[in-house]
C-alpha cells in the first residue's frame, strides 16, 4: 500500500525538540509513538521516548520488560541511533522534584510513606500535569558535560485528545495552585517550551466520524490554547479494492448479478445463489465503507496541516511493523527513508 503524504509541506518544523502524540483511544497513538521515535533516532541519533499515562503500552511494543523510573534503552534504530524510554511516575516525579528544589531527601520518601505525596497528587490535578510534563521538559533541556544535549528529541505518549489540551497548558491548571513560588515558576517555563517552535503536538485519527471529529476539535483547542500543531497521522488506513467505476456502481446496489456470476465462473467457482447475494452485499458494504473514508480524507485534509497515512496491517503491529512506521514517519523526523538495518536493544 502507498502511504499518502497530504497537506502543506510534509515535515515538522525545523528545529523541534518534544514531539507530542495524542489520539482518540483506540486509534494507536503509542504505536505512532513509538514509530517516531525510531524515525528521529535514524542515522545516529539518541531519543528519549516518555509514557505518562501508567499503562506500560511502550515496553509491550517494544517487548521489553516493564519500565522503571528510569531511562532505559529499548531498541536500535537503523544508522546507529538508539531510542531510550521512560514510564514517568507522577510520585517519583515529585520526590524528584522535592529533592531538587527543598532538598527534602529522606524526608520525601518519609512523605510518600505517609501517602502525603499521592494525597498530593490527588487533591491537586493541575500538580500531577505539571509534574509528569516536566519531566518532559527536563530531558529536552539536558545536556551533557561539554553542553550538548543529552537527546536530539523526546517523544511523549500524551493523553487521549479529549484531555491533552488540559494536560498541556499547565499554567492555566496550576493559576489555582500557586501564584509564585517553584511550581509557578516550574509551570511558566514548561509553557515556554510547550508553546514554542519546539514543540509539536501531532494527532493520530482512524478515517472514522468520531476519531476525526475529535480530532479536529483537538486542533481547534491546541490553537486556541497557544499550542503549535504538528502533523495528523491516519493510522490504519486501507485503499479501495475495487475500481472507483466498480465501487460507485456497488454503492448504488448495481453491481451486474450475471458478471459477478461470469468471473466466479472464470475462476473455476460455481455461481451458487447465496454465495452471490453474500458477494454483492460484501460489495455494497465495502463501497459504504471507501465513501465514508473519503468523506473523512476530505475533513482530515481540510485541517491545513501535514497529513501522514500508516497502513492497516492484517498481520497485526509487532516489532517489524514499527520500523516500517517509521520509514513512514521519516518526514516528520526531517530525515530521508530508514536505511537497512537496526533493531531492538
Amino acid at each position: 500500500m502507498t502511504t499518502r503524504r497530504q497537506g502543506p509541506g510534509g515535515a515538522a518544523p525545523d528545529g523541534v525538540r518534544l514531539h507530542v502524540v495524542s489520539g482518540k483511544g483506540g486509534t494507536g497513538k503509542t504505536t505512532v509513538a513509538a514509530a517516531l521515535a525510531l524515525a528521529l533516532a535514524t542515522g545516529g541519533r539518541r531519543v528519549l521516548l516518555v509514557e505518562v499515562e501508567g499503562r506500560q503500552g511502550v515496553a509491550q511494543l517494544f517487548d521489553a520488560p516493564p519500565l522503571p523510573y528510569e531511562e532505559r534503552r529499548v531498541a536500535v534504530a537503523p544508522g546507529g541511533g538508539e531510542v531510550l524510554a521512560l514510564a514517568i511516575d507522577a510520585e517519583e516525579a515529585l520526590l524528584e522534584y522535592l529533592e531538587l528544589f527543598y532538598r527534602l531527601g529522606r524526608a520525601g520518601r518519609g512523605l510518600k510513606k505517609v501517602g502525603a505525596v499521592d494525597f498530593a497528587t490527588t487533591i491537586a490535578p493541575g500538580l500531577r500535569d505539571v509534574l509528569l510534563t516536566g519531566k518532559a521538559y527536563e530531558a529536552v533541556g539536558r545536556r551533557d558535560r561539554d553542553g550538548r544535549p543529552v537527546y536530539d528529541a523526546v517523544v511523549m505518549d500524551a493523553p487521549p485528545t479529549g484531555r491533552v489540551v488540559r494536560f498541556l497548558n499547565v499554567n492555566s491548571e496550576v493559576a489555582g495552585l500557586a501564584k509564585v513560588g517553584p511550581i509557578r515558576s516550574q509551570a511558566d517555563s514548561i509553557m515556554g517550551l510547550l508553546a514554542s517552535p519546539r514543540t509539536a503536538v501531532h494527532l493520530v485519527t482512524l478515517l472514522e466520524e468520531m476519531p476525526v471529529q475529535e480530532t479536529v476539535d483537538a486542533v481547534a483547542e491546541l490553537r486556541a490554547a497557544g499550542l503549535p500543531v504538528g502533523a495528523v497521522v491516519v493510522n490504519m488506513a486501507r485503499d479501495p479494492r475495487l475500481e472507483p467505476a466498480v465501487l460507485a456502481a456497488a454503492a448504488e446496489g448495481g453491481l451486474p448479478r450475471d458478471g459477478v456470476a461470469e468471473a466466479l465462473r472464470a475462476g473455476g467457482l460455481e455461481p451458487d445463489p447465496a454465495v452471490l447475494d453474500a458477494l454483492l452485499a460484501v460489495g455494497a458494504e465495502h463501497a459504504a465503507r471507501a465513501a465514508l473514508e473519503a468523506r473523512q480524507r476530505e475533513r482530515v485534509a481540510a485541517l491545513d496541516r501535514p497529513v501522514l497515512e500508516l497502513p492497516l496491517l492484517a498481520e497485526g503491529v509487532d516489532l517489524g511493523a514499527l520500523y516500517r512506521f517509521a520509514e513512514d514517519l521519516a518526514p516528520l523526523a526531517g530525515a530521508p527513508a530508514r536505511a537497512a538495518g537496526g533493531g531492538p536493544a
